[in-house]
């Protein structure tokens, strides 16, 4: 997710409005983020679209079924597969929030199809006291888990920082927090038991239940299954006696950020780092737990998580587009500065005893240190302000590329980047620090087929998407360049539920046990029931096909031609600067063919 900028633009200057903006921002409630299912009519089932959370999806293609079922119980559940195995469905499973940017739960072309939506199936949450484990359905959301958790005086230790997903969506692709400590940051690892509704033959009545413990043999395929091998109905994880954490920003230079991230890690249970390379700032965040009796009562609030009113970010959005489309650098570069400052002052969202940040440390409860997004919670009645990448308000509009490297070669990734920074000029890069610049956060080698297969370091950046495909960005080419460092040159595996395609070309050669999740597959869905082209795609990492002109604007591929990218609008396919071997769209006032 990115952060919205908090200012305005008046005539040529920009004016922060410290205080009258964040005092809005907190008291403000907010339009519910929009239903990711519009079905024929308002109470149809039939003829249905999904859209992700930005209402678009990364080819632009629309993505439809002819029907969605709506389950309230695990039986329903069953039965639902059941009836789609019987009839010779394909199936796919959708949730209430849709955050999955990848068409990872998109039918095919085909029209026999069926959406199984788990929006309903979210009543149950059983804690078990004496073993200190939770037990809930695949539909429940991560807030109210967590908030039923904390009242048992119980706590999970590892979170997404994004709080808007389901129990079984947040497994499903590896999503994570930030740690190094115990089992890690990957929320998949801290699961100890999940039950699976696969398909069965005729005899079993079509679909079964099956359950999974760390002792079985499909556990690791399943604890990251993508949705490909069947429905999570049930997730079992262990928790901890409840604790507090204490959290501080540390905002200084980048120098030695390729030198000190592991010793950071290794020091800060929940650490993680930001930062802004057009800025030449770094920020440490230390972030460890405390005694439950310590004081403070904060929160962390993540200012990008946050309400934000809807004229504040149509405006933000359209001024960053007129820089886009002036090739004003200057101009994107007084947008992330005041960014930055910003968030300086506000210390990221974090508030001490739930109303302002007055000083650090800022300490509290884990359930609410751990994740956020208080823009999900609302009223339908207000109309004036949602989560800024709204997509019925024309507001934030972006690419989040997210690559994850072994912490053996991450050093070497960052000194390629500075390198790529201080050869093309600094202000190359303050597109992506407008949003959120580089977040560092770290996840723990894992047993899951579909994990990582040592301790490694995950890179997040936001940066500009165009509203039109055809339209060639500012600078899009220090962004090419990154990307392919990343997934090209460093071997770095994708996250599975974001990034645009290119990042998962060849992702399954990046799996040492890629195979056995294969294998797995084809045990519990030998019909290829929970398939389609799209999933096949991502999973198997299919090889570039026939490239259109403008591909490679918006990561459908990677150029070899001009005619990828814009030659009428002076873009041309060039050599990487610091990385030769990518290829990718760079303007030029006097490149010719």
């Amino acid at each position: 997710m990115a952060d919205i900028l908090l200012w305005l633009c008046h005539g040529h200057h920009l004016v922060l409005l410290w205080i009258s903006i964040a005092t809005l921002l907190t008291i403000s409630s907010s339009m519910p983020p929009p239903d990711p299912i519009k079905c024929n009519n308002i109470n149809s089932t039939s003829n249905c679209q999904l859209s992700n959370s930005y209402g678009v999806w990364g080819d632009r293609q629309t993505c439809h079924a002819p029907k969605i079922v709506y389950p309230t119980t695990e039986e329903e559940l069953r039965d639902a597969l059941a009836n789609g195995n019987k009839n010779n469905l394909k199936v796919k499973i959708v949730t209430r929030f849709s955050h999955t940017i990848p068409k990872l739960a998109c039918p095919g072309n085909s029209k026999e199809f069926v959406f199984i939506s788990t929006e309903k199936y979210d009543s149950n949450i059983d804690i078990n006291m004496e073993e200190l484990t939770v037990t809930a359905d695949g539909g429940v959301g991560l807030r109210k888990l967590i908030d039923t958790i904390e009242k048992a005086k119980l706590s999970l230790v590892a979170a997404t920082y994004w709080e808007g997903v389901t129990v079984a969506g947040v497994i499903s692709t590896g999503a994570h927090g930030s740690s190094w400590w115990g089992k890690g940051g990957a929320v998949h690892d801290h699961v100890i038991g999940l039950s699976l509704i696969v398909p069965a033959n005729e005899f079993e009545g079509y679909a079964k239940i099956i359950k999974l413990t760390p002792h079985d043999p499909l556990f690791n395929a399943a604890k990251v299954s993508l949705g490909l091998l069947g429905i999570i109905s049930k997730v079992t994880f262990q928790l901890e006696p409840a604790f507090k954490r204490s959290i501080r920003f540390n905002f200084t230079n980048d120098s030695h950020i390729e030198d000190e991230f592991m010793e950071h890690a290794r020091k800060n249970e929940f650490g993680d780092i930001q930062w802004y390379p057009s800025r030449h700032i770094a920020v440490y965040r230390y972030d460890n737990r405390v005694p439950l009796n310590t004081s403070g009562d904060g929160v962390n609030d993540f200012l990008g998580f946050q309400s934000n009113p809807i004229l504040l970010s149509k405006s933000v959005r359209a001024t960053e587009k007129g820089y886009e489309n002036a090739r004003n650098v200057g101009g994107k570069c007084i947008m992330a500065s005041s960014f930055v400052a910003y968030k300086k002052l506000i210390a990221n969202g974090l508030k001490n005893n739930k109303l302002i940040f007055t000083g650090y440390p800022v300490v509290g409860h884990q359930g609410k240190m751990q994740t956020s997004g208080s823009c999900l919670y609302s009223s339908p009645l207000d109309i004036t302000s949602t989560c800024a990448w709204d997509p019925r308000i024309n507001g934030l509009f972006f690419y989040e590329s997210t690559a994850i490297l072994p912490h053996s070669n991450f050093g070497d990734f960052i000194r390629d980047v500075k390198k790529l920074r201080d050869l093309a000029k600094p202000e190359s890069m303050c597109g992506v620090d407008i949003y959120n610049g580089f977040l560092f956060r770290f996840i723990k080698a894992s047993e899951a087929y579909l994990g990582e297969g040592e301790d490694s370091v995950v890179v997040d950046f936001n940066y500009y998407r165009a509203s039109d495909a055809l339209t060639p960005r500012l600078n899009q080419d220090i962004w090419e360049e990154v990307e392919q460092m990343a997934f090209v040159k460093y071997g770095a595996k994708p996250h599975w539920a974001k990034n645009r395609n290119v990042a998962f070309l060849d992702a399954q050669k990046k799996y040492p046990k890629f195979n056995k999740f294969v294998a797995a597959k084809n045990e519990l869905d030998p019909k290829n029931i929970f398939s389609s082209e799209w999933s096949d795609e991502i999973l198997f990492g299919k090889q570039e096909g026939l490239k259109g002109d403008g591909c490679a604007l918006e990561g459908l591929c990677i150029c070899s031609e001009d005619r990828h990218c814009s030659p009428s609008k002076g873009y041309f396919c060039k050599p990487g600067l610091v990385y030769q071997e990518a290829r990718v769209c760079r303007f030029s006032s006097t490149s010719t063919r």
